[in-house]
This record gives structure tokens, C-alpha cells and sequence, in this order.
């Protein structure tokens, strides 16, 4: 079943699918979720087979065959590659850094560890276990602007 479409509009599909990737384009740049950056290649070549294939039906069925394709198997592996949604800290370059007591840490008070120069709330990981002074502990997490310590793998 052909699409019915005024040839004016067949005419210049190339067109309209150069103006879908543009206003894709545009809107990735705004957004920067890589969702419609798929949109936009997948309208690039739809508007390549327009060059040559007049039928709109098959042009829109590439078009979205091909964007619910990228979106299903290349975005995953795209923003996993980027590392999109999370965003890293200073803090969590901590994580797994190895830090001095300075005021024992318990569960019940939690005490101070110096890690990289600077000195930190910390919580022990293991609710029962207690770091007495100059004790060399690792850094396990960091929960709000506490450390939780585990012992230190040495």
C-alpha cells in the first residue's frame, strides 16, 4: 500500500528528511541524551534513499526500522562508552584510597581518618568494628560527606 502524497512533497523528500536531521540534530545538541542523535542518522539515510528511491512508504519504514534499531542495540553501547548519567566527583576518586586515623571510629562515634591530606568524618563499614588512632584503613564509600572505612588490604 503506497502512501499518497502530492508530488510536490515526493519531489523534494530529500529535503524533508535533510530538515528532520537538522531539527534531530538540534535538539540532541540541547539535550545531550543520545536519543535523537539515532533520529538524525536514521533520517541521513532516508534522505540517501530518496535520491533514488521515490517510494515514501519504503523511506518511512527505513526511517523507523533503522531509529528503532540504533535506539535498541547502539544507544546502550554508546552511553555506556560515555559514561552518561553518572556523574563522577572528586570525593569518589577516594573510593578504595588508603587513610590514618586521627580519632577512633566506631559505629557509635564516628571518628576522623586523613585521606589524601585532608581529614574526613568516617564510619566503619562493619557496624562492629572499631579503628583506634594511626590505624591504616581503606576507603569503602562515601555516604553524604562521611567515609565509610573497611580494613586496609595491605
Amino acid at each position: 500500500m503506497e502512501i499518497s502524497m502530492p508530488l510536490e512533497i515526493v519531489n523534494n523528500m530529500p529535503w524533508v528528511w535533510l530538515t528532520i536531521a537538522v531539527i534531530m540534530t538540534v535538539i540532541e545538541g540541547l539535550t545531550m541524551g543520545l536519543t535523537t542523535v539515532w533520529l538524525a542518522i536514521a533520517a541521513l539515510i532516508s534522505m540517501i534513499l530518496a535520491f533514488f528511491i521515490p517510494s515514501t512508504t519504503l523511506q518511512i519504514t527505513v526511517f523507523l526500522v533503522l531509529s528503532i534499531i540504533m535506539l535498541l542495540f547502539t544507544r546502550p553501547i554508546a552511553v555506556k562508552k560515555m559514561k552518561l548519567g553518572k556523574e563522577r566527583t572528586n570525593s569518589d576518586r577516594m573510593i578504595g584510597m588508603k587513610g590514618i586515623v586521627q580519632i577512633p571510629v566506631s559505629q557509635d562515634n564516628p571518628g576522623q581518618v586523613k585521606v589524601g591530606g585532608q581529614i574526613w568524618t568516617a564510619r566503619p563499614e562493619d557496624k562492629e568494628k572499631k579503628y583506634t588512632v594511626d590505624e591504616q584503613v581503606q576507603v569503602i564509600r562515601i555516604e553524604g560527606v562521611t567515609l565509610i572505612v573497611g580494613n586496609s588490604a595491605e
